[in-house]
C-alpha cells in the first residue's frame, strides 16, 4: 500500500511536467520546423534504405558520407571566394541561387563519388569472399570511423587547417531566414519553403527514377532476385555501383538543406546522430520501402519536435527512438513495409 503511494505523487510530478501549453501553442509551428527537419532525414534515409533493398545491408557509414557533403559544399564555397564569417551574404536572389546550385553540386560530388568508393573499396571485396552479413555489419561501423578520423585528423594537414578538425566549421551564410507568409499563426521563412521542397521534390523523383527508367527496374529486378537478374541480362555489379551513388548523391544534397537550416552545423562527427535518426526514419516507414523513408522522415522530424515541446530539448532524441520502437512493437515491418524489390509502378 505504501509502495502504491509513493508511486502515485511520482508518476503525478512526471505528467505534470509535461509542458503541454508550450505544444499547444507552438503546435504549427513545431509542425513546420519538424517537417524541415523530417526532410533531410527522408533524403539521408532514402540511402539507406535503396542499399538495404538491393544487398540486404545496413550501410552505417552513410552518415558519414553525409557529412563528407557538408564539407564538399562547404568547400566549393571557400573555392568560389567566400570568407567563412558567418554573416549572410547579401548580392541579390540570382546570384544567391546559382552559388546554392554550384554548392549542391560539390556536396553532391563528393558524396557521390565517397559512396561509390566505399562500395569498392570496403564492400565489392568482401562480396566477392561471400562474406557473411555480420561482416558486412562491422566493415561498415568500422568505415563510419574511419571517415570520421579522416576528417578530424588528416583533412585539416591536406589542407592547412581550412577544413576539419575538432571543432566546427565557421559558417558561411548564403540564405537569410526571412517569413514569406503565417500558416495558422505560425511564421514560414523562405529557407523552411527551400528545404521541404528541394527535399520533396528529389525524393519523388528518385522514387519515379526506380519505378519508370529502365536503370530503375534493373535496381528493383536485384533487389528482388539478384539470381535471376543476373541471368536475365542484368550487370548486378553495375546496379550495386548505381545505387551507392544515387544515395550518396541524395546525401550530398541533403548537406547543404541542412547547413541551411543549421550552418554551424558542419563538423567530423555531424553526421552521426542525424544518420542514426535517418536509419530510424527508413525503418519507421519500411526499411526498403522508398515511400516509406519519406514518410518515416517527415513524421519522425515533427514528433521528435512535439516530443522536445513536452519533456525538454534534453529528450528530444529519445523521443525518436521511442517512437520508432513504439511502431515496431505493433508493425515490425514499419508503417509501410513493401520492400523495393516488390514496389509498385
Amino acid at each position: 500500500m505504501s509502495a502504491v503511494m509513493t508511486v502515485g505523487p511520482a508518476v503525478s510530478s512526471v505528467v505534470s511536467a509535461f509542458n503541454v501549453d508550450s505544444l499547444t501553442h507552438n503546435f504549427w509551428a513545431l509542425t513546420i520546423d519538424g517537417l524541415t527537419y523530417g526532410s533531410i532525414y527522408a533524403l539521408v534515409a532514402v540511402g539507406y534504405t535503396l542499399v538495404y533493398g538491393v544487398l540486404r545491408l545496413i550501410n552505417f557509414a552513410h552518415s558519414e558520407i553525409f557529412m563528407l557533403g557538408m564539407f564538399g559544399q562547404y568547400a566549393t564555397l571557400m573555392l568560389l571566394g567566400f570568407t567563412p564569417r558567418g554573416d549572410v551574404y547579401t548580392e541579390g536572389t540570382l546570384l544567391t541561387i546559382v552559388y546554392l546550385g554550384i554548392a549542391m553540386l560539390g556536396g553532391m560530388a563528393v558524396s557521390g563519388g565517397a559512396a561509390v568508393g566505399l562500395e569498392r573499396v570496403a564492400y565489392r571485396p568482401l562480396r566477392k569472399r561471400g562474406a557473411p552479413s555480420l561482416v558486412f555489419l562491422i566493415t561498415a561501423i568500422g568505415a563510419s570511423f574511419i571517415l570520421q578520423e579522416f576528417v578530424h585528423f588528416v583533412l585539416p594537414k591536406l589542407t592547412n587547417q581550412k577544413l576539419g578538425g575538432v571543432n566546427a566549421q565557421q559558417p558561411i551564410r548564403l540564405v537569410e531566414p526571412t517569413v514569406q507568409f503565417t500558416f495558422l499563426g505560425a511564421d514560414v521563412t523562405n529557407v523552411e519553403i527551400v528545404i521541404v521542397v528541394a527535399a520533396i521534390l528529389l525524393a519523388v523523383a528518385t522514387e519515379r527514377f526506380i519505378t519508370l527508367t529502365k536503370f530503375g527496374r534493373g535496381i528493383r529486378a536485384v533487389a528482388q532476385d539478384p539470381v535471376t537478374a543476373t541471368l536475365m541480362g542484368v550487370s548486378r555489379e553495375r546496379v550495386i555501383m548505381l545505387t551507392f551513388l544515387i544515395g550518396g548523391l541524395l546525401a550530398g544534397a541533403a548537406a547543404l538543406l541542412y547547413t541551411l537550416r543549421v550552418p554551424s552545423g558542419i563538423i567530423y562527427s555531424g553526421g552521426f546522430i542525424l544518420g542514426i535518426k535517418a536509419f530510424s526514419a527508413a525503418v519507421l516507414g519500411g526499411i526498403g520501402n522508398l515511400r516509406g523513408a519519406l514518410l518515416g522522415g517527415l513524421l519522425l522530424g515533427v514528433m521528435e519536435l512535439y516530443g522536445q515541446a513536452l519533456f525538454g530539448t534534453e529528450w528530444r532524441d529519445v523521443v525518436a527512438f521511442v517512437l520508432l520502437i513504439l511502431v515496431l512493437m505493433f508493425r515490425p515491418t514499419g508503417i509501410l513495409g513493401e520492400s523495393l524489390g516488390r514496389a509498385r509502378a
